[in-house]
């Protein structure tokens, strides 16, 4: 090779080696639900500690572990909401509270306060349930994540590579033909979905709500809770789970909206869930409420 071909190979390499990173981040970050998962790569197929998975109390270690506690979820949420369609969800970042503070929870499995960041849904579709988790052998119509951040990492990005960096809170949502109830928090985020069909649409919606009120009458004294992962790319084993099983009520008129989302490529966004993973002899604790009165349990 002459002296002059070489050094234009030499120039032309940082180049190539560019060209086939960012081709390679985009591959990463392209992923759908046609096959609900089963197709992912990366830690997504070959961790050990994945989620979701099946929750069942007569397999779960029932301990007196102490229960959840939720500091600034009874206090309104700062200016409106903006729910988005990022075309795999309806998500929803949580700003600070009206006292400046953000919202947060301790308790169950965790150790320190773990600050929320963002909430969004799972769903299925007219024909099929779509909650990621399934209870005692019963999957639900949706299914409510609400991601928190251990307070000792800076930001969402460091948490997610550190053992103890997330805790997810899991609600089951479940359609009932005449509620007895309705939830502020929830009813609004629903009534706004007509809004955000479009993918990347947003909508902004109105203040005075606070994050204890997407929880609606939910007894946090009674839940399962495991160390898995997130379950969407990449899969980080990152996350403490504590899902509450009670179920919270809403109209086929509400959870019908999440239906009508559509995704990047114009498709309908339905199905937005995860298949069960296995649980690889991870231990699963379930802590007993005293009081599940009014609890919905699927039956």
């Amino acid at each position: 090779m002459q002296p002059n071909a070489f050094h234009k190979l030499l120039l032309l390499l940082p180049l190539a080696y560019q060209h086939t990173s960012n081709d390679d981040h985009k591959d990463e970050s392209h992923w759908n639900y046609e096959t609900n998962g089963q197709n992912w790569g990366g830690i997504c197929s070959s961790g050990e500690r994945q989620s979701p998975i099946s929750l069942n109390v007569q397999k779960s270690l029932i301990v007196p572990l102490p229960r959840i506690v939720f500091g600034n979820y009874d206090v309104k949420l700062r200016g409106p909401l903006t729910l988005h369609n990022n075309g795999h969800t309806a998500h929803v970042e949580i700003p600070e509270t009206a006292n400046g503070n953000k919202p947060f929870i301790t308790g169950g499995l965790l150790k320190g306060r773990y600050v929320a960041e963002a909430f969004h849904f799972h769903w299925g579709s007219p024909s099929s349930r779509g909650s990621e988790h399934s209870i005692n052998q019963q999957r639900f119509d949706v299914e409510m994540h609400i991601v928190h951040r251990n307070a000792k990492y800076g930001d969402i990005d460091e948490a997610k590579n550190k053992k103890d960096g997330i805790a997810v809170i899991g609600v089951m949502l479940k359609i009932v033909k005449n509620p007895n109830r309705i939830f502020p928090g929830l009813s609004k985020v629903m009534s706004a979905l007509p809004r955000v069909t479009k993918y990347n649409a947003k909508t902004t919606i109105p203040g005075g709500v606070s994050l204890g009120q997407m929880l609606g009458n939910v007894n946090p004294r009674d839940f399962f809770t495991y160390r898995g992962s997130l379950t969407t790319p990449l899969c980080e084993q990152s996350v403490t789970w504590t899902v509450f099983s009670q179920v919270l009520p809403v109209p086929y008129s509400s959870v019908s909206k999440f239906w009508k989302l559509r995704d990047s490529e114009g498709h309908r966004l339905i199905n937005n869930f995860r298949d069960i993973q296995p649980r690889n002899g991870r231990p699963v604790f379930y802590r007993i409420g005293k009081d599940l009165s009014g609890a919905y349990l699927g039956k």
